[in-house]
């Protein structure tokens, strides 16, 4: 084991404990400075069509940013370190999360597993990157091969495919799904299409498209994509279950993404995603104290906004030299084994 990593999960857990803490007065103002600039740039976004739809794009960059916040927050509360309260967390969480088009249960499930199984190569598929090893390309038939291809595209990935899974995915329940998780669904989809209806017929269905898709997709690719940068880059972390790690998982395998502080703001401090997988019940608003009081946390596998553009560039996991790569080395492999 690493030395950043040396500590077990329960020394980690009681060094990390003091960040734990939810602060009510700072829960209740970042709701405040999230939902409702949202709320009020989405209606300045509507006036706007009647001038210009450059100014109603203009709207909805901000507009966005502060969608992502209320992500965060909606996360937050699906590892009930939001609030003190369980319920407190469960209603916030329900709400915040009909404005990102998410069900609280069937994310808080999906999400609760990613952690518990990330960079484990036995226990893929759930909440993750679709990721392959090198050897099981080159053993793959080449429909799958053709699939992952395009998976891994760029622009499927991060174009079709964040509205993709906020919009249609996460509208139906995933195989085995509890019936709370069900149920959670079902209504979560009433919900939305209720309200949409009701926008629809408001505003009209075309004024409700030319100001929600923009800013949904906008603030849905943001999102992916920090998704896919805190655990897809060169110096990962995978391994077998009997070699599986959950501290050296979270402190390999989850990067600190350095935003600068105005996208640090509005990616709510998510950037600090190894103390996050490290200790889930830290609220987003202690991450940065809790990376900066230990220099181990500090030394952890570090992308800036540069650097992580390198991460589109991978496509397998090798297990031998233990890192991402890309297609060059995937067709000296495939040509080497022929």
């Amino acid at each position: 084991m690493s030395e950043n990593s040396k500590y077990s999960i329960r020394e980690w857990k009681k060094k990390l404990a003091q960040y734990e803490k939810p602060s009510k007065s700072a829960s209740v103002i970042q709701l405040l400075n999230s939902v409702v600039p949202f709320l009020i740039l989405w209606v300045l976004a509507y006036f706007s069509l009647e001038i210009s739809f450059w100014l109603t794009l203009l709207c909805a960059i901000p507009a966005a940013g502060f969608l992502i916040r209320t992500f965060i927050i909606f996360h937050d509360c699906t590892h009930y370190s939001f609030f003190k309260s369980r319920k407190a967390n469960e209603v916030v969480g329900i709400i915040t999360g009909l404005f990102t088009f998410c069900s609280y249960e069937q994310w808080k499930h999906s999400h609760t597993t990613h952690h518990a199984t990330n960079g484990n190569l036995e226990k893929r598929g759930v909440g993750d990157v679709w990721t392959m090893t090198l050897q099981e390309y080159a053993d793959a038939s080449w429909m799958k091969r053709l699939s992952y291809r395009i998976y891994r595209n760029p622009f499927v990935m991060f174009i079709i495919g964040p509205l993709y899974i906020f919009l249609i995915s996460y509208r139906f329940n995933s195989k085995g799904a509890s019936k709370k998780e069900k149920r959670h669904v079902w209504m979560t989809n009433i919900i939305l299409a209720s309200i949409v209806l009701l926008l629809c017929l408001t505003i009209g269905w075309k004024a409700f498209i030319l100001v929600e898709l923009p800013i949904f997709f906008i603030a849905s690719f943001s999102g992916v994509w920090l998704f896919y940068v805190q655990h897809q880059f060169e110096d990962g972390y995978f391994e077998t279950s009997e070699n599986w790690n959950y501290v050296e998982a979270a402190l390999k395998g989850s990067s600190f993404y350095k935003l600068p502080k105005v996208l640090q703001w509005f990616s709510g401090n998510i950037g600090f995603h190894h103390v996050h997988h490290l200790n889930s019940r830290v609220p987003n608003y202690h991450l940065e104290k809790a990376h900066k009081s230990d220099p181990r946390l500090q030394d952890v596998p570090t992308l800036t906004l540069w650097t992580s553009l390198k991460s589109l560039t991978f496509k397998l996991w090798d297990e031998q030299s233990k890192k991402f790569i890309g297609n060059r080395d995937i067709r000296r492999f495939i040509r080497s084994n022929i």
